[in-house]
């Protein structure tokens, strides 16, 4: 009994030594996020690591031959053309992209990313670039024109994204309208859009930006009705560590030259065409 009495103490305090352990490594993680300045680093490096979600439509997307191609692809390789730097872009998995920004996975996080007070917690955050809102698609067979028209119907959304966190603090605008008061959750738009054309859900809450530019590249792009709701716009910025203060006002600077000499205007027209877009 003694020795098995014994061999329990042992367990629990090998145990609470690991515990303390991970909890030390998980301090030393947010305390080198919040106050180290990376910028010489990477600067010494020569390329800085962007971490996206690889199938957000125009932002950032892989074409059929598996390019990376799209608007935020444009606008950080121009930003950082300006300093010398490249970009090692990093797919990554979009609803851990705080843990991987903050453990040093990635450098960025630049990829339709919304500013918002929540993220603003652990995340620091460039100057907005663009303007987006969160729309409802559905089909238009469905006849589905307004967020009421929504209520016992099963809703989608990405997790993760923007429009899954404005579903959670507005609850009253839709969540407790769908069906179960719960959205069906995807870890990427276009498998969202496949369980839309295919009936498993009513209706997708969804990136204006993600939409726009779908339902417009569809041979069916009339089969689809998009409802503006009462959400607030959002802002689309860059997120960073909190303590990469150089690396902050290098993207600012770098932005507000891409505006003055006319870069931003043609990466809006390449990406948006006759589209009115708000920077």
């Amino acid at each position: 009994m003694k020795k098995r009495l014994f061999s329990l103490g042992l367990l629990l305090v090998m145990l609470m030594g690991v515990a303390t352990t991970l909890s030390g490594c998980g301090q030393n993680v947010t305390q080198r996020a919040d106050t180290q300045d990376t910028w010489s680093t990477i600067k010494k490096r020569g390329y800085v690591v962007v971490g996206l979600d690889d199938s957000f439509v125009p932002m950032g997307f892989r074409e059929k031959s598996g390019k990376l191609v799209g608007y935020d692809i444009d606008l950080a390789r121009a930003v950082f053309k300006l300093y010398g730097i490249k970009i090692s872009f990093q797919t990554i998995d979009w609803s851990m992209n705080a843990t991987e920004l903050r453990n040093g996975t990635i450098d960025l996080i630049w990829n339709g990313y919304t500013k918002n007070p929540q993220r603003e917690k652990v995340v620091a955050f460039s100057d907005t670039y663009l303007k987006n809102k969160q729309v409802l698609v559905s089909l238009k067979k469905n006849h589905i024109n307004s967020f009421d028209d929504m209520t016992g119907k099963t809703l989608g959304v990405q997790s993760g994204s923007s429009g899954y966190e404005s579903l959670e603090n507005n609850p009253k605008l839709l969540k407790d309208k769908i069906a179960k008061k719960t959205p069906v959750q995807y870890d990427t738009f276009t498998n969202a859009f496949l369980d839309l054309n295919a009936g498993r859900i009513k209706g997708l809450l969804i990136d204006s930006v993600y939409a726009n530019y779908y339902i417009k590249h569809e041979a069916n792009s009339a089969d689809y009705n998009e409802t503006q709701g009462t959400f607030k716009s959002e802002d689309f910025a860059v997120g960073m560590r909190k303590g990469d203060k150089t690396m902050r006002k290098k993207i600012n600077a770098g932005l507000k030259t891409l505006k003055a000499n006319g870069t931003l205007d043609k990466i809006n027209k390449k990406w948006f065409g006759n589209q009115k877009v708000e920077n």
